[in-house]
C-alpha cells in the first residue's frame, strides 16, 4: 500500500504566538514561507497520485511553495473550528478555565462564522478524508499528500490508527513538517513524524 503524507502548513503570526487559528485565514509569515520552500526537495522526485489541500490560504500557499501546486482543495481538510476560542491562546483560556483542554473540554460556540466543533465532529471530517484517499492508497497507485493544519492532522492520524479523535493529543505536530502514515504487515503505522528535509 502507498503512503499517506501529511504536511502541516508553514508558520503564521497566530501559530507563532499560540493563538487558536481555525477558520480565520491568516497568511504565512516570512519564516513560514521559508519552511514551506524547505519542503520542496522532499517532494522534488516524488510523484504523488493525489494531493489535497485545505482551502485556507496558509495551506494552499504551503503546497505551492513545496512544489505541490497541483493540489485539489478539500473542504473537509480545514482546521478545527475553535468557536468562541478562535484567536485566543491556551494560556488566556486557562486563566478562566485552569484545567481546560481542547481534547477533552472542547470549545464554546462563537459567532455565525465560528460555530465551533467537538473532537467527534473533527473526527467525522477526518474519517471522510480517509475514506476518500483510502481507495487510492489501497490500489497502490502512489502516495497521497494532505496539506492542512496541526490539530486536524493530529485527529486524522488518530483515526488512521484506529484511535478516538481525542487521542490526537498524543501527536504533537510542528509547522512546516512532513509526517508519513503507512502500513506494516497490513496494519496502520506512523513511519515518520515532524520531518524536515
Amino acid at each position: 500500500m502507498s503512503d499517506l503524507m501529511l504536511v502541516r502548513h508553514g508558520e503564521t503570526a497566530w501559530s507563532a504566538n499560540g493563538r487558536h487559528t481555525g477558520l480565520t485565514d491568516v497568511p504565512l509569515t516570512a519564516y513560514g514561507v521559508e519552511e514551506a520552500v524547505s519542503l520542496a526537495p522532499f517532494f522534488r522526485d516524488r510523484h504523488p497520485a493525489l494531493v489535497l489541500t485545505s482551502p485556507l490560504s496558509r495551506a494552499v500557499a504551503t503546497a505551492e511553495l513545496a512544489g505541490l501546486g497541483d493540489g485539489v482543495p478539500e473542504p473537509d481538510l480545514h482546521e478545527w473550528d475553535y468557536g468562541g476560542y478562535e484567536g485566543v491562546t491556551t494560556a488566556e483560556i486557562q486563566r478562566i478555565r485552569p484545567t481546560w483542554s481542547l481534547w477533552t473540554d472542547g470549545v464554546p460556540p462563537g459567532d455565525a462564522h465560528h460555530p465551533g466543533e467537538s473532537a467527534a465532529q473533527v473526527g467525522a471530517r477526518a474519517d471522510r478524508v480517509l475514506a476518500r484517499v483510502g481507495e487510492v492508497l489501497r490500489a497502490d497507485r502512489g502516495d497521497v499528500v494532505l496539506v492542512a493544519h496541526g490539530h486536524f492532522l493530529r485527529v486524522l492520524t488518530a483515526r488512521y490508527l484506529g484511535l478516538s479523535p481525542a487521542d490526537g493529543r498524543l501527536f504533537l505536530l510542528r509547522t512546516g513538517t512532513v509526517s508519513v502514515l503507512s502500513t506494516e504487515h497490513g496494519l496502520p503505522v506512523v513511519s515518520g513524524w515532524n520531518t524536515r528535509p
